[in-house]
């Protein structure tokens, strides 16, 4: 089995050494995103609300997918406890935000992760869920999760990095791809991703080398066309999301002498109106064992919310971090490249 880089005793396992890199190991020196973003008008770059309350519920999956920011894995063992999802719902329940959205790891690997579920929407929440397909097919207590998420009403948005077998399972492991074709099934049975149903069931492409995503529109039409035609599947929307270059995905461009080029790339595509709408300005990101981050990139570089705000769930303050400061580093150009790159999809208007 793939293990992750901490369980390798990787360097890059450390989020100092990560940083360290993305600051200063180049071959050149690059513009620093702060600078970008002050040509433009926008530094310090604040927070615009929070209408997101994203929450990572631990770092175990049962893939080990080979560009994964978060470095997840069968092998890793943080998980947030109940106490701590009770601090979540503590928030919530004086809270206006609409929208949680649960993520991993495999956040289904929680053991507490139905019961977080119900709470959230006993409080009248939106939920998403990103659920990665094969945890569907990993045991049969995650055989019925379509079910589960129908009856609650949950969003569903799942990665799946091609319409091919060869692609998808060359970046997220052996088997990858069929076990995911039948999980769609699956949820294209109870009725996600149909029309007229409201079960929104939502695709994510990232690229799968060291390059950035095409047209997420034309990409989208391409993927509808191709999982009709070969598999009889329906989605509603398909995001394509930017690689951003830290943890599993730096190693990758380091190992394989990418990193200068794509940091150039990123930079060299760098849009103004993508960073109007970057998702750490309507996001809260909170880890699984509480802290507060701008984003999820952030919250695996280990870059806190800045210190004059709430840093823990159990100091939540919406005052002070509805227009809080974001915190920036060479890696956010990942979000602002091209037409954009967020947990949904591109952002550039």
């Amino acid at each position: 089995m793939i293990k992750s880089l901490k369980v390798l005793q990787n360097p890059l396992a450390n989020s100092s050494y990560q940083l360290d890199i993305l600051e200063h190991n180049s071959t050149q020196k690059h513009t620093s995103f702060k600078e970008k973003v002050a040509d433009i008008g926008m530094f310090p770059l604040l927070a615009s609300g929070v209408d997101i309350f994203q929450v990572n519920m631990g770092k175990m999956c049962n893939q080990v997918c080979k560009h994964c920011h978060v470095d997840a894995g069968p092998d890793r063992k943080e998980i947030m406890t109940q106490d701590t999802m009770q601090l979540c719902l503590n928030v919530l329940a004086k809270s206006p935000i609409k929208i949680v959205d649960l993520t991993g790891g495999a956040p289904e690997l929680n053991p507490d992760f139905r019961w977080f579920v119900e709470q959230i929407k006993a409080l009248g929440k939106h939920i998403i869920v990103r659920c990665n397909l094969t945890i569907i097919l990993a045991n049969k207590r995650f055989h019925d999760l379509p079910e589960f998420f129908k009856r609650h009403q949950i969003e569903v948005v799942s990665s799946l990095p091609s319409f091919t077998q060869d692609r998808t399972d060359k970046q997220r492991g052996d088997g990858v791809f069929d076990d995911s074709i039948k999980a769609l099934q699956m949820l294209n049975a109870v009725g996600y991703g149909m029309a007229d149903t409201g079960l929104t069931l939502n695709l994510v492409y990232n690229p799968a080398g060291a390059f950035l995503p095409p047209s997420q529109d034309a990409l989208e039409k391409e993927y509808k066309f191709e999982l009709m035609k070969n598999y009889n599947i329906s989605f509603n929307n398909l995001f394509a999301i930017t690689n951003m270059p830290i943890s599993r995905y730096l190693d990758y461009l380091l190992t394989t002498g990418n990193y200068d080029n794509y940091l150039e790339k990123l930079i060299g595509a760098f849009n103004p109106a993508a960073v109007k709408n970057v998702m750490c300005r309507n996001t809260i990101s909170v880890g699984w064992d509480g802290y507060l981050y701008d984003c999820d990139f952030n919250q695996m570089l280990d870059l806190k919310v800045i210190p004059n705000t709430s840093q823990h769930i159990a100091d939540f303050d919406l005052s002070l971090l509805q227009n809080r400061e974001i915190i920036l580093k060479q890696h956010c150009y990942g979000c602002t490249a091209g037409a954009g790159s967020s947990c949904g999809g591109a952002v550039a208007e």
